[in-house]
C-alpha cells in the first residue's frame, strides 16, 4: 500500500474503532498472509536456481543414465539467466496489463513444465530445455513479486516481511540441496512438483494490489482490496489518501525515455542497478550453483553434499531467525555496505586457499581442510544480513507507479545479464587462469562497491512509498 494508507494503518491485530480519531486499527496478518502465499513461487525459483548444485556433479558422474561431459553440464548455469534476459523483451508491460497478481500466478506454469521436463530428461539438450522454462518463470517472478509485496504491505510489515522473497528462494535452495543429495533427478522433480500447483491454488484467493486497481480506475475493487488487507469495515479515509497518491504518481510521465530523463527516476534506476551489480558481483550465484562442485574440487573435512546443505541451510536459518530482527533496526545502507565488505574478506580467503593449493604444493593444507566449508558458511552469514535481502526489498520501493513496471523489467533484464556474466566469468577465469582467479576478481569488485554503497544508497527504512518518492526528488 502507499504511504497514506500506511500512515492510517496501525500494526495491531484488532479491528476495533479508535474513538479518539474515528479510524479503525488495521490488522497486519492479511498482508503477511498475502506475502507468504505469494512467496511460495519463490521457493521453486530457488529450487530451479540452485538445481545445478547437486546435479551437475551427478549428471557428469552418472555414465549409466547420462552421457554428459563437464563442459556440457557447466552450461546449465548460464541458460536460466539467458532466458530471463530474452523473456524480458516480451514481458515488459505484463504487470500493468494483467496486474501484479495475475502475472505472479503465471509463474506456476513454466515452473511446473521445467520440473516435468527435468523428471523425464536423459539428454543434455532436454535439460537445457528445462532450464529455459526455469528462466521464463524467473522473469515472471522477478517482474511481479517485488512489486506485489511492495504495494500490499505497510512500512511496518514490509520492513520485517519484505525479505520473504529472499527467504523463500533460500529455502528452495536448501531443500534442493538436501533432497538432491539423496535422490536422483527424476525423484527430486516429482517431490517439488506439487509446490507450484499448490501456489496457484492458494494464491488465487489473495487480493490484487490496490495500487493496480487505482491505476486502472477501478475504485470499488481497490476498496475491496484494502478491506481484505486491513480487515477494516470502513476504508474510505485510507482509500482517499491512497487514490491521491496514485493519481499524483500516475500524473507523471511514464515513458521509457522518462526512466532516464526525469531526475527521481534516473536516481532510483542508478541506485537499483548499483544494488543488483553489488549483490551479484559479490558472488552469491556462483557459490549457490557450484557449491558441491567447488567443495569437490578443493576437498575438505566435509563431503560436498553435506557442505551444500550446511551452506544453504545456514542461509535459511539466518534469514528467518536473524534478518527479521535486524533489518528494521539498522540503516539499510550501512547494513548493505558492512554485509558485502564481510563477503569481500571471505572471497579473498577462498581465493588464497585455492592459490596455495595450486601453486604452493609444499604447504600442507591438511590441517586446515575445514577452512573451505567454514569460509562459505561465514560468507553466508555476512551476505544474509544485508547483501541478500536489501536489493530485493528496495526494488519494490524505489519507483513511482507510473514507471514501476518498465523499471522492474529493465532491472530484470540487467539482473539476468549480471547472472549470466558472473557464471561465464567464473567458468572463463577458473578454466584459463586458475580456480583462485574468480574469487580474487569478485573480492576486488566487492571491496570497491562496499565503499560506494555508503554514498549511493538512499535510506528507505521506515518510509512509506510516497515518502521515498519525495526524498528521491530532492536534489542535494
Amino acid at each position: 500500500m502507499t504511504q497514506t494508507t500506511q500512515t492510517t494503518i496501525k500494526p495491531k491485530q484488532t479491528g476495533k474503532t479508535d474513538t479518539k480519531n474515528g479510524f479503525e486499527d488495521a490488522c497486519v496478518w492479511p498482508q503477511i498472509l498475502a506475502i507468504l502465499l505469494s512467496s511460495l513461487a519463490g521457493i521453486i525459483d530457488g529450487v530451479c536456481f540452485a538445481w545445478t548444485s547437486p546435479f551437475i556433479v551427478k549428471l557428469v558422474n552418472d555414465k549409466v543414465n547420462y552421457d554428459i561431459s563437464e563442459a556440457e553440464a557447466s552450461q546449465l548455469t548460464t541458460i536460466q539467466p539467458a532466458f530471463m534476459v530474452i523473456s524480458c523483451l516480451f514481458l515488459f508491460n505484463l504487470t500493468d496489463k494483467l496486474g501484479r497478481k495475475k502475472t505472479l500466478l503465471l509463474v506456476g506454469l513454466p515452473q511446473t513444465i521445467s520440473l516435468m521436463i527435468a523428471a523425464f530428461a536423459r539428454h543434455i539438450y532436454t535439460f537445457y530445455l528445462a532450464r529455459c522454462f526455469a528462466g521464463i518463470s524467473s522473469a515472471l517472478l522477478w517482474c511481479s513479486l517485488p512489486m506485489y509485496i511492495g504495494e500490499v504491505a505497510s512500512p511496518e510489515v514490509r520492513g520485517v516481511w519484505g525479505n520473504a522473497i529472499a527467504s523463500s528462494m533460500l529455502t528452495g535452495q536448501f531443500f534442493v540441496n538436501l533432497v538432491g543429495s539423496y535422490f536422483d533427478v527424476s525423484t527430486t522433480s516429482y517431490i517439488f512438483l506439487p509446490i507450484p500447483i499448490l501456489f496457484i491454488i492458494f494464491f488465487i484467493f489473495m487480493p490484487e494490489s490496490p495500487y493496480f486497481y487505482l491505476m486502472k480506475g477501478n475504485e470499488e475493487a481497490a476498496k475491496r482490496s484494502l478491506m481484505f488487507l486491513t480487515r477494516k469495515k470502513n476504508v474510505e479515509n485510507d482509500f482517499i489518501l491512497l487514490r491521491n497518491d496514485v493519481q499524483r504518481q500516475m500524473s507523471e510521465s511514464g515513458s521509457w525515455r522518462d526512466l532516464i530523463s526525469i531526475y527521481s527516476n534516473r536516481k532510483a534506476l542508478i541506485v537499483a542497478i548499483f544494488l543488483r551489480f553489488s549483490q551479484q558481483f559479490c558472488g552469491p550465484s556462483v557459490l549457490s550453483q557450484y557449491t558441491q562442485f567447488i567443495i569437490e574440487k578443493i576437498g575438505g573435512a566435509v563431503n560436498p553434499q553435506v557442505s551444500s546443505m550446511l551452506y544453504s541451510g545456514s542461509a535459511v536459518i539466518l534469514n528467518f531467525c536473524v534478518v527479521a530482527f535486524i533489518i528494521h533496526k539498522f540503516k539499510r545502507r550501512n547494513l548493505f555496505a558492512a554485509s558485502i565488505l564481510g563477503c569481500c574478506v571471505i572471497l579473498f580467503v577462498l581465493g588464497t586457499y585455492f592459490y596455495v593449493d595450486e601453486f604452493i604444493p609444499e604447504f600442507d593444507l591438511t590441517a586446515i581442510n575445514w577452512l573451505p566449508i567454514t569460509a562459505i558458511i561465514i560468507y553466508q552469514i555476512c551476505f544474509s544480513f544485508g547483501g541478500c535481502v536489501i536489493p530485493t526489498l528496495m526494488l519494490g520501493e524505489l519507483f513511482s507507479a507510473s514507471i514501476k513496471a518498465k523499471a522492474m523489467m529493465a532491472l530484470l533484464f540487467l539482473f539476468g545479464l549480471m547472472l549470466l556474466l558472473c557464471n561465464v566469468l567464473f567458468n572463463l577465469l577458473s578454466s584459463n587462469i586458475g580456480p583462485y582467479a574468480p574469487f580474487f576478481f569478485f573480492a576486488s569488485v566487492t571491496f570497491v562497491t562496499s565503499i560506494f554503497a555508503l554514498y549511493l544508497i538512499p535510506e528507505t527504512k521506515g518510509k512509506t512509498l510516497e515518502e521515498i518518492q519525495m526524498s528521491l526528488k530532492e536534489k542535494k
